[in-house]
């Protein structure tokens, strides 16, 4: 950790990491609970998580090869400070509506599903940058550490600080929130600003079309068979993942009780797990290897959503997210390290992009999965028992993700 730390670019990443999180967290509770204040249907509720993660379907690809033709770290700095200005605009909606809960409340939900769309278009440009920069700025030896450290102040940020602090903040006042969101976003920029990268960091001007350029990545990611059966297994997970999550403010609500200030407390022993992963995992895969990493970490998530769904007590579920998050930082510090190294550089910024075109280009599905789920099973079988279903599923769904590893992943 010292001699990470002595470098200057590595500091500033990090400190930016931090602060953009922080805001992520504000964001991740504010806006799924803004949306509950404004209607209780699951279906639209869903639509809001649904455009904010429809980006990464239609975007990961262009993004990819945008990312390998400019700049990064001004990427980075163009990215959050374009998020600035629309956090900006959710705090003008707010201000426009009448007392909450809204009566008819569809215009203002479209409203918040336009502005969550943008902001998820800037998040896959900034995210990919970011990921992609950062095997400029440590060597590939300390990859796996750099990854947990920023996976783990990610966690501690985005989880941990963040929705607590949103939770009081819109108790206290609607737009507070969206506000330390904003200023989050433009602290970032002013960090990344400040690095200073090596020319030989830089991507080199591209010479062909876009469609080049996109092909080369596709070809590189189709000739390796493991990275891809990774992407493709995480687009299941997260689909799996974000069903569940698109429903857990309506859950922790109606289920376990909760108000504001308390899901947001529930939501940090999900971080507390995110941040032992991220501490722990590096460890924990240099002594298992990678496979045997991943091989534990899928039936811990299959766990984690078990637990939810078959025991809606907060006691409960507060350890439950815990585990699945760890589950989740040791996939992630595991893959992301791995394919770090194995992707060319001047092609990381493509396939990285391809990667979680199929990775994350499933979570707009899953948020609307959830939300359909609930409300097609609720005249059957009750509004308790529905909103516990997407959390078997996605039970049921990781375990037959973790016999198709155990089949086919050889790394």
């Amino acid at each position: 950790m010292i001699s990470l730390f002595s470098t200057r670019n590595y500091r500033l990443l990090f400190s930016a990491s931090a602060i953009s999180n922080l805001g992520d967290g504000v964001s991740a509770l504010a806006f799924p609970w803004l949306a509950t204040l404004i209607t209780r249907d699951p279906m639209l509720i869903a639509l809001v998580a649904f455009a904010t993660r429809l980006p990464w379907l239609l975007f990961s690809i262009p993004a990819g090869v945008w990312t390998d033709r400019v700049d990064r770290r001004r990427l980075m700095v163009q990215a959050d400070m374009v998020r600035f200005l629309l956090t900006a605009g959710v705090i003008s909606v707010i201000l426009s509506a009448p007392d909450f809960p809204i009566e008819n409340g569809t215009p203002y939900i479209l409203a918040l599903c336009a502005l969550a769309f943008l902001l998820g278009s800037a998040e896959v440009v900034r995210d990919n940058a970011a990921q992609t920069v950062l095997p400029a700025v440590v060597a590939k030896h300390q990859l796996e550490q750099a990854n947990g450290q920023i996976w783990s102040i990610e966690q501690i940020m985005g989880s941990f600080v963040g929705p607590p602090l949103a939770g009081f903040l819109i108790a206290y006042a609607v737009p507070a929130p969206f506000l330390l969101d904003a200023i989050t976003f433009a602290g970032a920029a002013a960090l990344v600003w400040c690095m200073r990268l090596s020319p030989a960091s830089a991507p080199a001007t591209p010479r062909r079309s876009w469609a080049a350029e996109a092909r080369d990545g596709i070809h590189w990611l189709w000739g390796h068979k493991e990275i891809l059966r990774l992407a493709i297994m995480l687009g299941c997970m997260n689909a799996m993942g974000i069903m569940a999550l698109t429903i857990l403010p309506l859950f922790g609500q109606e289920l376990l009780g909760l108000n504001a200030a308390q899901y947001g407390l529930l939501i940090t022993a999900e971080a507390a797990g995110g941040v032992a992963g991220g501490l722990i995992c590096p460890a924990i895969a240099a002594r298992l290897g990678v496979r045997r990493s991943l091989m534990l970490a899928l039936p811990l998530m299959m766990v984690g959503w078990g637990m939810i769904g078959l025991v809606p007590n907060v006691w409960i579920v507060a350890p439950a997210l815990f585990v699945g998050m760890f589950a989740g930082l040791m996939w992630n510090v595991v893959t992301v390290s791995y394919r770090q190294r194995r992707i060319p550089d001047d092609l990381l910024g493509r396939v990285n992009s391809l990667y979680r075109f199929f990775g994350w280009g499933m979570l707009p599905l899953g948020a609307l999965l959830g939300g359909w789920i609930v409300s097609a099973a609720e005249p059957e079988l009750g509004r308790e028992m529905a909103l516990r279903l997407p959390y078997l599923i996605a039970a049921c769904g990781m375990g037959i993700i973790w016999i198709y590893a155990l089949l086919k992943l050889r790394l």
